[in-house]
């Protein structure tokens, strides 16, 4: 593991402050202090972050972040849960969130190099990455700094932080073949959502290691309307599922409103356990949201190291809506 701070200091038998003084302020440091501090780095190899001592010395104190589109036919709240764990880890911290909107990604980086410039932002924070995304390249070929809540998929060359959305389909699909499901559908995004492949992938990767017939893959946006379809097309089926796991709670209470409305049986699991599951007694996989904003802090004020593990486990809600036999 890469040494830290305290490491130093405590080899150096100093105070983490000692440290940085040492770092950033030489001259406040008695020099025989600095001379058993510097040699207590060369021996450990420590190296600093000087993204994070910019962030940390910066003037402004303050962390860029687009305001997302509100989507009318969607349920969520993640994205709201998500802005306020941000704000609260950051104040945590002393750094605060800068607000703006913007039309589109190129509107999106547009603003933050303005305000990057203008010296109103130290840095950013990006939200729902996917595949090719044209967001992480723009930033750095401006030279401002961020961390992503996602992975693009390519070589992520910047901090990030994801929830392991493979595990949490996973988790939903062995909770309904432990039910005694033999066919279980899947309902999701289109093909190309990082998201939405990722979580497609957990349910059919599952199915094969327990031996489970595939049930229909349908997707369809994320929806009430588009949900409520893909129901009617899953009872319909001539050979219909008993189970389905489904990509988000929107389109998963789409889809039970088809089911109980026809007095069906289908065992339904959801992802996102907004308050709107609860609500409908609907099981959903919940995200560690409140988690995740605390970690994006922690991205940009001490990177982790390359290698370091930054997908946050996942953790299903049972309720009602997965109880059918």
């Amino acid at each position: 593991m890469q040494p830290t701070v305290e490491d130093v200091a405590r080899a150096a038998g100093v105070s983490r402050q000692t440290v940085s003084n040492v770092l950033n302020a030489p001259e406040r440091v008695r020099p025989e202090t600095r001379e058993r501090v510097e040699a207590a780095i060369d021996r450990l190899g420590y190296r600093p972050n000087r993204l994070a001592q910019g962030l940390r010395a910066s003037s402004s104190r303050m962390i860029g972040y687009r305001l997302e589109p509100v989507h009318p036919h969607a349920l969520g709240s993640i994205h709201d849960r998500f802005l306020h764990a941000l704000a609260d880890a950051g104040r945590a911290e002393d750094h605060h969130l800068l607000l703006y909107t913007a039309d589109d990604a190129e509107g999106e980086v547009a603003g933050a190099v303005a305000l990057h410039k203008a010296g109103a932002i130290d840095a950013l924070v990006l939200y729902g990455l996917h595949s090719g995304d044209p967001r992480p390249p723009a930033l750095r070929a401006h030279r401002v700094p961020f961390a992503a809540f996602g992975r693009t998929g390519d070589d992520d060359g910047h901090p990030w932080v994801d929830v392991d959305n493979t595990a949490g389909t996973a988790a939903a699909t062995r909770h309904l073949a432990e039910a005694g499901h033999r066919r279980i559908a899947f309902v999701g995004y289109p093909p190309g959502s990082a998201v939405g492949d990722r979580r497609a992938e957990g349910w059919r990767s599952t199915c094969a290691a327990l031996g489970l017939r595939l049930g229909p893959d349908l997707r369809g946006e994320d929806s009430l309307t588009v949900g409520a379809a893909l129901g009617a097309r899953l009872l319909d089926d001539p050979d219909p599922p008993t189970a389905v796991v489904v990509a988000t709670d929107t389109l998963a209470a789409g889809l039970l409103r088809t089911v109980r409305g026809r007095g069906a049986r289908l065992a339904v699991v959801g992802f996102d356990d907004t308050p709107t599951a609860a609500a409908l007694d609907l099981s959903s996989v919940r995200q560690p949201i409140e988690a995740a904003g605390h970690a994006m802090i922690a991205a940009l004020l001490n990177p982790p190291p390359p290698d370091a593990t930054r997908l946050l486990p996942p953790e299903l809600i049972v309720r009602g809506s997965s109880s059918t036999p």
